[in-house]
């Protein structure tokens, strides 16, 4: 028998939650990766699950300000996914904020879908403020985008940018540090998911980047170290990024979020195999019934 896919209709407002909500948004966003992927029969399956957690905080925990019906509103903070392949999390966050139907995600990866494997700009979809494809090219453009809102137009505007950790090993990344560190960009807050998987095995082994955290100091970052499975420790890193912009630092923020690829389907959980692999029919039922 054929898996029957529906995602209903349900969407969730920005505002102040207690932990036990951002759980069942959390939960619902797992749910939409895992039928997304099946229906879609490719994509990366491992690290939209280990980001759920913080997506449920960074879009419906009053984190970042933005306007469903508005997208383009000139007050909006502005989030950019570095690693574009983690796209499903996004695409489902957006959708549950209000952004496009839900129902939409039914059509990630189709030919002429505005989902695309990587987010992009030519198919206007609401919610994406840049394209990604090629890693590390995505936090240069939000260092831009900080130093544009800091120093050019002067607003008040905050830039939400995620990286992964295999990401770290590319060139253009530590540039971008640098130039977030010189230019004073207390309005960037930088996530790197340090789930120490990429798709040729761990990070550690593949090209280490330890210790991470030291490596940020030095480039005169505000360093965060959190779980990113806890959600007080994930509220609070962002309400510290939110004080050390108010109180104008005068450094970038970086939370180092120790995160499990493939959290909550047990036999996705830590294993670097499911970097880039969507689930077949069995393997989405077996997650789907482990996510309730």
């Amino acid at each position: 028998m054929t898996l029957e896919v529906e995602f209903g209709s349900k969407t969730y407002e920005n505002k102040q939650r207690q932990k036990t909500d951002f759980a069942e948004i959390a939960l619902e966003l797992r749910r939409d990766v895992i039928k997304m992927l099946y229906l879609a029969k490719s994509g990366h399956s491992g690290g939209p699950l280990g980001l759920a957690d913080i997506f449920s905080v960074l879009f419906f925990g009053e984190v970042m300000k933005y306007k469903p019906e508005n997208p383009m509103w000139e007050e909006r903070d502005r989030f950019i996914l570095s690693a574009g392949h983690l796209a499903p999390i996004l695409y489902s966050s957006l959708a549950r904020a209000g952004f496009f139907p839900v129902e939409e995600l039914k059509t990630l990866r189709k030919y002429g879908s505005r989902l695309q494997g990587h987010p992009a700009l030519d198919v206007n979809l609401p919610g994406i403020e840049t394209a990604a494809g090629s890693l590390g090219q995505g936090i240069s453009i939000a260092v831009g985008m900080a130093m544009s809102d800091k120093y050019l137009d002067k607003n008040q505007r905050r830039v939400f940018c995620l990286t992964g950790d295999g990401e770290m090993q590319e060139g253009s990344v530590w540039e971008a540090a640098m130039s977030a560190s010189n230019f004073k960009l207390d309005n960037l807050c930088w996530i790197l998911d340090n789930n120490d998987c990429q798709i040729d095995g761990r990070v550690k082994d593949v090209m280490s980047i330890y210790p991470i955290d030291e490596k940020f100091k030095a480039f005169g970052f505000e360093v965060i170290n959190i779980d990113g499975h806890n959600f007080e420790e994930i509220i609070n890193a962002f309400k510290t990024f939110e004080n050390n912009h108010k109180n104008k630092i005068q450094k970038p923020t970086v939370i180092i979020a120790k995160t499990f690829m493939g959290k909550s389907v047990s036999f996705m959980q830590d294993n670097y195999n499911w970097h880039g692999n969507p689930p077949n029919e069995e393997q989405a039922k077996k997650a789907l019934e482990e996510l309730v």
